[in-house]
């Protein structure tokens, strides 16, 4: 089985590696030549994984076509908001019956579509077709071949499985489920969420704030997920609690930095240039809180998250307005 994988930055990268040590050949579309060169020639990613050793056996290209030639996964890891848009240039070139994996966490804007969604919009298959990787996936420690885990997502059992196949190494440890839905939920909520956490990080706040955030945070996602159609386990497992923890806990996630940085007290705009890859919690939340307000679900954190974000509110009044709250029961519909 041969794996193309469109996006070079250190989550496709990464990958990337991971389908190569699991004995599935990988080119690597990059948008940038020297990113494509230093791939091939001195397998490195010097842009996105400075000083990490690649596989030999993994090459890169930024001709899409050459790299789409006879894949049977088509890996895609662009930036949430600009997939309709590479995907609809790329359609003619998509070999047929290939199964479409997204290893994107975000939700489109205006249409509110999840990342699999418009995959099936744009190139009209069947949801066989697709498949979905999420979960505690910080990208430089699997690229260190730290041991790691992540679920594989499809509505078929049978797509789902193949993916596993394919990407299961000795570091990199995958389990399937059939639940599209929450697994692509928890991986755009929990960046959210880690902007409050990097937030409170920089104000000084500790670690019961920390746990406090990622919990109540939990409970939003799960609550979002429900009425969306989820399955419930989906949120106490890697795809839910996994990656919200580590996005929330680690220096290296970029969504904790970037909620660092306004914090600091930074604009978006400078926040923005400190953070070299997208933070994809700074776009997503407005989708998020436009799917929370059609099914009435509430989600109080992720509201304070887009209320900094648009100057709305200030930082230093973030906490005081989350905890201003009226006192409720922990679980949602107690009487």
């Amino acid at each position: 089985m041969k794996a193309a994988v469109l996006g070079a930055g250190s989550w496709g990268t990464t990958f990337a590696q991971v389908l190569c040590d699991a004995g599935t050949p990988a080119t690597l579309w990059a948008r940038q030549a020297d990113v494509a060169a230093a791939i091939t020639e001195i397998h490195e990613n010097p842009r996105y994984l400075p000083g990490l050793a690649l596989p030999p056996t993994l090459t890169a290209t930024t001709d899409v076509a050459a790299a789409l030639e006879g894949a049977e996964l088509v890996v895609l890891a662009v930036p949430a908001q600009t997939l309709r848009e590479n995907l609809t240039a790329w359609a003619p070139l998509v070999p047929d019956g290939s199964l479409l994996v997204s290893l994107m966490k975000g939700i489109e804007l205006g249409s509110h579509k999840r990342m699999t969604e418009v995959i099936l919009e744009v190139l009209d298959v069947q949801p066989t077709r697709v498949a979905v990787v999420s979960g505690p996936n910080l990208a430089r420690e699997i690229a260190e071949r730290q041991f790691a885990a992540s679920v594989v997502a499809s509505s078929d059992k049978l797509s789902a499985q193949l993916l596993q196949r394919a990407c299961h190494t000795e570091y990199f440890r995958a389990y399937w489920n059939t639940d599209v839905v929450g697994c692509e939920l928890g991986g755009v909520v929990k960046n959210v969420i880690a902007l409050a956490v990097g937030i409170g990080v920089a104000l000084g706040l500790g670690d019961n704030t920390k746990a406090m955030l990622i919990t109540r945070g939990l409970a939003e996602m799960a609550r979002l997920g429900e009425v969306m159609g989820a399955d419930p386990r989906t949120f106490a497992g890697l795809a839910g609690m996994g990656d919200l923890v580590a996005t929330c806990s680690s220096p290296l996630s970029r969504n904790r930095r970037f909620g660092e940085y306004l914090g600091r007290g930074m604009n978006i705009a400078q926040a923005k240039e400190m953070t070299i890859q997208t933070a994809e919690g700074v776009t997503s939340y407005a989708p998020v809180l436009e799917l929370a307000r059609k099914y009435g679900v509430e989600m109080p954190i992720t509201e304070v998250v887009g209320a900094v974000i648009t100057g709305r509110l200030s930082v230093g009044d973030a906490a005081a307005v989350l905890m201003a709250r009226s006192a409720k029961p922990e679980w949602y519909g107690t009487e």
